[in-house]
């Protein structure tokens, strides 16, 4: 059986667009796409039939249907030709039992689903596999596509730059100049992308590369083109799967331009559309305090939504005080009694740093997530027995500048860090380390 995925509005109007065209926006409105699926030819195929056919595909070498994305192909592109799949193996990230961690919050079944476990070390590949697949499916089709293009700061161009450079289609992408880690800003750099540097932040390199897409017919790759929410919605998918497809009760996410949460979202209701689940889990959006418009709506009620101007924050690729997709994660929120929290400076930076004591790893980005789950757990909004996942978005090790200037005292938001481990430097003598070991055994 044939199955069929088109663009439509997500705000509602009428009309189809094929996913070949190149088209961001609404034509009538001007709103945001999304993808929408022929659910009635998808439902032909009983649930069962789909969860052991996603079962039998899972992390398997049969191409491309061993990635955690193109294994729910149908769900995602069907109309790609699988030789046009570029894909890195994204996605079968670990769901990692937190026990340790949890057992500290009183929380007994709280799981990390660790998406920086992945090529380029984040969440975005997910949704990168798709597009470049798909733009390479349009080269494919004949439709000229000189370069492929990304405001970032940092993640988003380090997936770009891989997989374009894998399907060799030129990328560039544009940074906030002297606001990405170095590690972020060497992985499109070694995979040979074009990087501009810019003295603005993030809301200003997506004013710009907005305008390229316009004028000089580059293709976009940010998160407001529907075809990365393709990507990034199978994480949903596939945490349900690993809990032998059950819903989770609580998923908590780090919340930036906000197509992570109306991704997930989408991802759970269409497990619940297709019949193989039958209710959605509560979603928190964590934002940092320093970028948290939609916090400052929620808090409000979402009577309306005030873009700000957003301040310096470790969470760095979340940065964002004009997200474009607010109102598709607002909508999102309201289908899964959701629920918006922030973090501080401080906040952040100590959760990741509690967590990474009981042998996580985390970015900030995480971090912000954590921070929230404390909150949320300290009220009683989460109990401690419901399930509960935290959306890990990134490896810690594009971090490490960061985590080492904490346990150092150095950063200058968190000048009395509550968990800063340092070196204890001794002289080349064995009394002075057995010294040394005898206290640390008398504190355990």
């Amino acid at each position: 059986m044939s199955f069929v995925a088109n663009f439509r509005c997500s705000d509602g109007c009428p009309g189809l667009y094929p996913l070949g065209e190149v088209l961001y926006h609404c034509p009538q409105c001007g709103g945001l796409l999304e993808v929408a699926h022929d659910l009635e030819r998808l439902r032909a195929r009983a649930a069962t039939e789909w969860m052991r056919l996603f079962d039998a595909r899972y992390l398997r070498t049969e191409w491309p249907y061993g990635s955690g994305v193109w294994g729910k192909k149908e769900w995602v592109q069907p109309h790609i030709d699988p030789p046009n799949v570029v894909s890195m193996m994204e996605g079968g990230t670990n769901l990692l039992w937190a026990e340790r961690y949890g057992r500290e919050l009183g929380i007994e079944d709280l799981w990390i689903k660790q998406c920086g476990i992945s090529h380029t070390g984040s969440f975005k590949d997910l949704g990168m596999t798709v597009l470049i697949s798909t733009v390479k499916q349009m080269i494919a089709d004949g439709r000229p596509v000189r370069a492929v293009a990304c405001a970032s700061t940092g993640d988003t161009s380090a997936a770009l730059a891989a997989y374009a450079a894998a399907a060799a289609i030129c990328a560039i992408v544009i940074l906030p100049r002297g606001k990405v880690s170095t590690a972020q800003l060497v992985q499109p750099l070694a995979n040979g992308a074009t990087v501009l540097a810019i003295d603005s932040d993030f809301d200003g390199c997506m004013k710009l590369v907005t305008r390229l897409a316009e004028e000089e017919g580059v293709y976009l790759a940010n998160s407001m083109n529907s075809l990365r929410i393709e990507g990034q919605k199978t994480v949903a998918i596939e945490i349900v799967q690993q809990f032998d497809w059950e819903v989770p009760d609580w998923v908590i996410i780090p919340g930036g331009n906000l197509g992570n949460v109306s991704a997930l979202g989408a991802g759970f209701l269409m497990l619940q559309e297709l019949g193989i689940t039958d209710r959605l889990p509560r979603i928190c959006v964590a934002q940092a305090e320093a970028a948290n418009p939609l916090y400052r709506a929620f808090v409000a009620g979402f009577k309306n939504f005030e873009p700000v101007v957003a301040r310096p924050t470790l969470a760095s690729a979340i940065q964002i005080g004009n997200p474009v997709s607010v109102r598709k994660a607002v909508r999102m929120l309201e289908r899964c009694d959701g629920v918006v929290e922030q973090a501080s400076e401080v906040e952040l930076a100590d959760a990741a740093a509690r967590a990474d004591r009981t042998g996580l790893f985390n970015c900030p980005h995480t971090g912000v997530a954590l921070a929230a789950l404390e909150k949320l757990r300290a009220r009683g909004t989460i109990a401690p027995g419901e399930r509960t996942v935290v959306v890990s978005t990134a490896n810690g090790l594009k971090f490490t500048e960061t985590k080492a200037r904490y346990h150092e005292a150095a950063l200058p938001a968190v000048r009395e860090p509550h968990h800063p481990n340092q070196p204890i430097e001794l002289p080349d003598r064995y009394a002075s380390v057995r010294e040394t070991v005898r206290r640390v055994l008398d504190e355990v």
